[in-house]
């Protein structure tokens, strides 16, 4: 990669306050009204779990219970029931019940009245949504970033209240998942405290004892002993269970049924994620969820990560969920909202990034070998936490934006396409495709250098006819070089020139290889020239143009063509080509040939969010052998893969790079 550019998870490192805020605030905002709400709020710290400690700047201590010391709840509550300053006491009588010896199901029912469940306030102060987070999003509506939508909720998902240090307002999400003693419960590792109240499909109009599917008091947790800090490692063990009490002999399985618990199949998903955020941002106090969204990978960590708005403080420990049953009250889950930075950066609260980025820890061994403890009421020491392998990551944004040429092909001889980019500073990168559309790896084909700094364009081709990709380069004198099977002889050598330096070739604007005419190899070469004529050269080889085609005459509306490329989009075998405009139109032209320019099949009108589109190329990516995925690099760096795009539609979106 270009030199000096910083990683994503560096990006994320310079926030170093998380999303939960302080349980003193929250406590505040319960005990002294709304109104002193800012006052005693401190905006965006967190506690260790529900407690009123801040995290130390490198990650805190240590303070997870070793196996000989199981975590319950505390006999004892810590709240005083009193308010300070202007504040009243909310019920006196139910704070007592709160720090009674036997915390019970009857002292919870009449503790958790509806102004009591109703009470949670941001800890920034806010007790309204900010706007702007369902405004229209950036460039461009992206399938891997999207907004989430209140919904009536499921049974099988709630929300956690507790008491401990004084917080008395629902704080994280829960899900019910199978187990022997049907009574376990799913969540995030720092969403842990005393006298916790698990709430299924929590309804805020009603209080504790008229809840449509009751309140369940947390008996026991369960936490990794490694789990010890959110900027550690070990925030890949960002999860817990608890194991509830039975009420009136009913355990909550037996009351709204449990999810499965599934191994994380990988870094790539699609889930559906469910939580509740708190009042501030979510004054409906409605269930919350970002449907059928991507995952991609958190580097450096063991985790994954989505991009989806609204998805404020409140919804760590929340299920992800791969698939949902029928009833859509249950599904197999494959992550919980935690991980790093407890489940998301936290930053101002007119930051994009606030409600949009949030994080799940895999669920691997470590993860199920606390599922079986869980189960069986066991608080077992597994050892030390080895990370595994870390995810391969392609980088961020603020790296892509330095992509300035690509070129897509198949270059290693492996039946389907790979990337080659031209960066900024000269450095030329081959990525290698699994044949899904992933990226696995990165090869440094040349270090940043002078030379490539020259090259205006690039495409690649199969000229030579080996079954391995060449790559055609014009550079800035006019000269045109072909460089054969790229993958196997690199680019430290000086290729086959096809024209020396020469006035005419500086005007060819852009490239791009196809098979128009061919019916084997990829041996042609369409041009646009800085005058808007558009020519098709076939049968090109090493040193050689071949034929020329003149398919459009000098014009000034070819002169607003922007990017061109080429693919099998209409599936007849031979390739159309793909303009760009200048005023963000996208078309395709289909049947394009020796005679003339195909017909017109428009892909996006006239729009401001394909202006943005900065550098395109089509590859065969995801194994089906047809060239018909298109990749875009986006003004912000972000870079994304159309797969399967038709002759007049886009493809389903695949997030490659995450936005700057």
């Amino acid at each position: 990669m270009p030199s000096g550019v910083s990683d994503l998870e560096q990006m994320y490192l310079r926030y170093s306050r998380i999303r939960l805020g302080t349980a003193a605030a929250l406590c505040a905002a319960l005990l002294l009204g709304n109104a002193a709400v800012a006052q005693a709020a401190t905006p965006a710290q967190a506690p260790t779990g529900p407690s009123t400690a801040e995290p130390a700047p490198t990650g805190g201590t240590d303070n997870v219970p070793r196996p000989s010391t199981p975590i319950t709840p505390s006999p004892t509550g810590t709240g005083t029931g009193t308010g300070t300053g202007t504040g009243t006491n909310i019920n006196a009588d139910a704070d007592a019940d709160a720090d009674a010896d036997n915390w019970t199901v009857q002292n919870a029912l009449r503790f958790w009245t509806p102004r009591r469940m109703a009470s949670a306030t941001d800890p920034s102060g806010r007790i309204a949504r900010p706007p702007g987070w369902t405004a229209p999003r950036g460039k461009r509506a992206v399938a891997a970033r999207i907004d989430g939508e209140h919904f009536d909720g499921v049974k099988s998902v709630g929300v956690l209240f507790n008491t401990d240090k004084g917080m008395k307002a629902h704080y994280c999400t829960a899900s019910v998942v199978r187990s022997k003693g049907r009574n376990l419960i799913l969540t995030a590792g720092h969403c842990v405290g005393d006298k916790a109240v698990f709430v299924p499909k929590y309804d805020h109009t009603k209080s504790g004892a008229d809840q449509p599917y009751g309140m369940w008091l947390v008996q026991e947790w369960f936490r990794d002993a490694r789990y010890a800090s959110d900027k550690s490692p070990e925030s890949d063990l960002d999860f817990a269970f608890g194991s509830l009490k039975a009420d009136n002999g009913r355990e909550v399985q037996d009351v709204v049924g449990a999810n499965t618990l599934v191994r994380t199949p990988g870094f790539v998903n699609k889930v559906t994620v469910i939580g509740y955020p708190m009042i501030g941002h979510n004054p409906q106090d409605r269930a919350f969820r970002c449907p059928d969204v991507s995952t991609a990978p958190l580097p450096a960590y063991y985790q994954m990560q989505i991009d989806c708005g609204g998805m404020w403080g409140g919804v760590s420990g929340g299920p992800w969920f791969s698939s949902l049953d029928p009833s859509g009250d249950t599904g197999q889950i494959i992550g919980n909202v935690g991980g790093f930075l407890k489940g998301g950066p936290d930053v101002p609260a007119d930051n994009p990034l606030y409600n949009r980025i949030t994080y799940s820890p895999l669920h691997g061994d470590r993860f199920f070998q606390l599922y079986d403890d869980a189960q069986n009421g066991l608080h077992t020491d597994h050892g030390a936490y080895h990370q595994p392998p870390l995810p391969y990551s392609m980088g961020n944004g603020e790296t892509w934006k330095h992509a300035r040429l690509m070129a897509a092909g198949d270059f290693n001889g492996a039946g389907h396409s790979d990337l080659i980019v031209v960066w900024t500073d000269g450095e030329v990168t081959l990525y290698t495709d699994d044949a899904h559309g992933r990226f696995v790896s990165e090869r440094r084909l040349l270090a940043p250098n002078s030379t490539w700094t020259h090259a205006e364009t690039i495409t690649a081709g199969d000229f030579t006819g080996s079954n391995q990709f060449d790559l055609m380069v014009r550079w800035s004198d006019g000269e045109v070089t072909l460089y054969g099977d790229v993958g196997a002889k690199g680019l430290d050598w000086t290729g086959t020139r096809m024209t020396g330096p020469n006035p005419t070739w500086q005007h060819a604007t852009q490239i791009a290889a196809g098979r128009f005419n061919a019916s084997t190899y990829v041996t042609d070469l369409m041009v646009r020239w800085s005058d808007g004529e558009l020519t098709l050269y076939t049968n090109v080889s090493a040193g050689s143009f071949g034929q020329e085609h003149k398919l459009k005459d000098p014009n000034s509306t070819w002169q607003n063509a922007t990017l061109l490329t080429s693919g099998e989009f209409s599936g007849n075998q031979k390739w159309d080509l793909m303009v760009q405009w200048k005023d963000g139109e996208l078309d395709n032209y289909v049947g394009t040939s020796v005679s003339a320019l195909g017909t017109e099949a428009r892909i996006q009108n006239p729009n401001g969010l394909w202006t943005h589109n900065t550098v395109m190329t089509t590859g065969s990516f995801t194994g089906d052998h047809r060239t018909d995925d298109l990749v875009v690099r986006w003004s912000d760096g972000e870079t994304t893969m159309y797969t399967d795009t038709g002759m007049d539609h886009l493809g389903t979106e695949e997030n490659l790079v995450p936005h700057a």
